[in-house]
């Protein structure tokens, strides 16, 4: 496994539940980065939604 990994926060999923996610995976988180999503509407561009990525490290056992 890498020691290093990214999740992704799905659009119908929470933070926390992401977190949930990253530690039943074995990864403790290390790192949060957040970017926003555009989307052209009309000939301009606008933010759809912001983006969450954790980064993640592998947790020694």
């Amino acid at each position: 496994m890498p020691k290093k990994k990214k999740f992704r926060v799905a659009r119908d999923e929470s933070p926390a539940d992401c977190l949930a996610r990253m530690r039943e995976a074995g990864y403790t988180p290390v790192r949060r980065m957040e970017q926003p999503v555009f989307i052209e509407r009309v000939g301009r561009r606008v933010v759809d939604h912001q983006e969450i990525v954790f980064e993640g490290k592998r947790i020694e056992e």
